[in-house]
């Protein structure tokens, strides 16, 4: 049973138990940085916190991504060198890049984290030559859905059924060559 409970864990994240209420980080600067291999275990921490209700990656699907050539990965640290936001994108074989993942904690929104994330994201595509980005959204993720239409995102699809309790989402997509 051991050996069982061990293979579950490196396949299915383990529950948050925190609570609803957040209390707002003390004012910090913010800095992006690489995030890498060396901090996979902080990443996943960070990832229940920020997809509580959601749907949140594996250890298996991070050190995946991590180790995956075509894919870059980034991260925020506070004043202290805390993670408080990452984000991940990988070049398809067409050579358009999707956004797989970005999440800030919770204590730290609202401090245009996430938009940092992106612009910075995006500044290392465009000098990859990569010319298009696309992501998907939850239909009910209206906060995140604003970010992605002020960053420059357009919906272009609405595709029924993506998550695993049945939301649909908006397929979103931004031309980096006019960048």
């Amino acid at each position: 049973m051991a050996v069982f409970e061990t293979i579950r864990k490196f396949f299915v994240p383990p529950q948050s138990a925190l609570s609803e209420q957040v209390e707002p980080a003390a004012p910090t600067t913010y800095t992006v940085r690489p995030l890498t291999s060396d901090q996979l275990e902080e990443v996943l921490r960070l990832n229940l916190r920020c997809f509580r209700n959601g749907e949140n990656y594996t250890k298996h699907t991070f050190s995946f991504l991590l180790n995956e050539p075509g894919t870059f990965s980034f991260r925020v640290v506070d004043a202290m060198g805390d993670m408080v936001g990452f984000a991940f994108v990988m070049i398809n074989q067409n050579g358009a890049a999707h956004l797989t993942t970005i999440g800030v904690a919770p204590e730290h929104r609202r401090r245009h984290i996430a938009s940092k994330l992106l612009a910075h994201m995006e500044k290392a595509l465009i000098a990859k030559r990569i010319q298009t980005i696309v992501l998907e959204v939850r239909v009910g993720n209206t906060d995140a859905q604003e970010l992605y239409r002020r960053a420059g995102y357009n919906v272009v699809q609405r595709i029924a059924d993506y998550y695993n309790n049945g939301e649909d989402c908006f397929l979103m997509m931004k031309s980096l060559a006019e960048s």
